[in-house]
């Protein structure tokens, strides 16, 4: 009985210590992109004037546990469970199966560094400082009819004779020719070459099946220095921070604010993951009012820490004008905020 009791107890032992498919979320620290880190000015501006700021703009971040990181046990997903600062959720939602640690970094890297140029762009754009866009060819969709006629780093200048001012410009001759060939312009090697290519119809949209990213050309340089922070979630408070910083006076009126939310060129703020991690992150680290983006507001709903106010924000703009409205006396609580259907 005594050897059985013993064996049994090391086989609960061995069951509780494997592996178990769930990933942890829990707050993970704050940065001021207004601030330092590691001594060096999160934002820094060259060739344009600059102006010092006081006050914070917040990016907020989220610890994760499990999954490419490193394989959690049952005991640390219980604990999880019952801490309501954190989140337990199955590792499929998160990444796809066979996902590495290295590809998790590699993706982050290059989702931060897609984001810092959108956050520049978007800063700019608030501002009306004009800079060059261009449209790139990154890589092809299954059965794209683009493949074979373009290729990966093609940059897009016009179709069907109309010179391209953005992606508005590919998806109107695209609905307008309702399935017919169009011509492509793209500079290749410092020549243009043309395409005739027929379209593809997915989801009840023309395509022409290519993956595009966005260069630009700033006429000045700004530099975004945070180690150990990837993935795409802190453009929004990037750009902010631009703004600030590239305009006198003190955006946030010395006030302590954080907040969440991709961003794109055009300044539109886009849904981010763990934003209720976020909002404790962000408390915990002395903000007031906290900027989240409209389509995460079902998951602020019933997570707001005391002494946190919500400000919902669809566009660059809308945060903006919060912050200043706010930073000049306005209750936070009179503005738009996330409120439950």
């Amino acid at each position: 009985m005594v050897s059985s009791g013993i064996l049994a107890a090391g086989l609960i032992v061995v069951a509780a210590l494997m592996p178990v498919p769930y990933v942890v979320e829990a707050p993970g620290p704050t940065f001021n992109t207004l601030g330092k880190d590691q001594g060096t000015p999160v934002i820094q501006v060259n060739g344009h004037q600059s102006y010092p700021a006081s006050g914070s703009l917040d990016l907020t971040t989220v610890y994760v546990n499990g999954g490419p990181n490193g394989a959690i046990n049952i005991f640390e997903a219980y604990r999880s469970w019952l801490d309501r600062n954190r989140s337990v959720v199955p590792e499929e939602e998160l990444y796809p199966a066979g996902t590495s640690q290295q590809e998790v970094q590699q993706q982050n890297t290059v989702a931060m560094s897609t984001s810092q140029e959108n956050a520049t762009a978007a800063a700019l754009g608030l501002e009306n400082i004009p800079f060059k866009e261009h449209l790139l060819v990154a890589d092809f969709a299954k059965g794209s009819p683009s493949k074979g006629k373009l290729q990966a780093g093609d940059e897009l200048t016009a179709v069907n004779g109309k010179k391209i001012k953005g992606l508005e410009t590919i998806q109107q001759e695209l609905a307008s020719g309702a399935g017919a060939p169009i011509r492509v312009d793209v500079l290749r090697g410092g020549r243009t070459v043309s395409e005739t290519i027929t379209p593809m119809k997915a989801d009840g949209r023309y395509l022409l099946g290519v993956v595009l990213q966005y260069k630009y050309d700033f006429p000045f340089s700004v530099k975004i220095s945070l180690a150990q922070v990837g993935g795409p979630s802190a453009g929004m408070m990037f750009a902010l921070g631009i703004v600030d910083t590239l305009t006198p006076g003190d955006l946030t009126g010395g006030k302590h604010f954080a907040g969440t939310g991709t961003i794109d060129a055009d300044g539109k703020v886009g849904p981010i993951g763990g934003i209720a991690q976020k909002l404790v992150g962000a408390r915990n680290s002395g903000a007031t009012v906290f900027l989240a983006p409209g389509s995460n507001c079902d998951e602020v709903v019933g997570h707001v820490p005391d002494g946190l106010s919500v400000v919902k924000v669809e566009t660059l703009q809308q945060a903006y004008d919060a912050v200043k409205s706010i930073g000049s006396g306005t209750d936070p609580s009179t503005l738009a905020t996330c409120t439950a259907k």
